[in-house]
């Protein structure tokens, strides 16, 4: 498995905001300059995000994005669902009802169940507001005068 850009970026974005939750709708123009990001790469990541609830939208003067939940509540699991679509090792298991004809009889199966498994447990385990809480870790342990 390999997250793609449009999955990283899409963390980076929703961090961002998580940081600025108390800042009402912020534009996307503010966002793509702070995270050194395409706005035009953006839109097409917000747009993914606000269909899948993530995040709320505003347009006009006051226009711009925020999350639609508290960072506590954002999964990484549901942000890369949301932009990379499946996350199953194999395509066999993209799925809910396996489709594969070698289904009864595959050896490699519950190695691929089980990493699927792991993987989604993890992802389900990590919030934005874990990310969070981490790099403020590290801010204040890499402090230098």
């Amino acid at each position: 498995m390999r997250i793609s850009t449009k999955g990283r970026y899409a963390l980076l974005l929703l961090l961002d905001l998580a940081e600025r939750r108390n800042a009402g709708f912020v534009s996307l123009k503010e966002i793509a300059r702070r995270q050194n990001i395409s706005k035009q790469y953006l839109e097409q990541i917000v747009s993914l995000l606000h269909a899948s609830g993530i995040l709320r939208a505003n347009r006009g003067k006051q226009g711009g994005y925020m999350l639609a939940r508290d960072p506590s509540e954002c999964t990484v699991r549901e942000i890369l669902r949301a932009t990379e679509g499946s996350l199953a090792p194999v395509p066999c298991l993209d799925d809910e009802a396996n489709q594969c004809t070698q289904v009864a009889f595959c050896k490699t199966l519950p190695l691929w169940e089980g990493l699927k498994k792991t993987v989604a447990d993890y992802l389900d385990g990590i919030t934005l507001q874990d990310i969070l809480e981490k790099s403020r870790e590290q801010d204040v342990g890499s402090y230098v005068i």
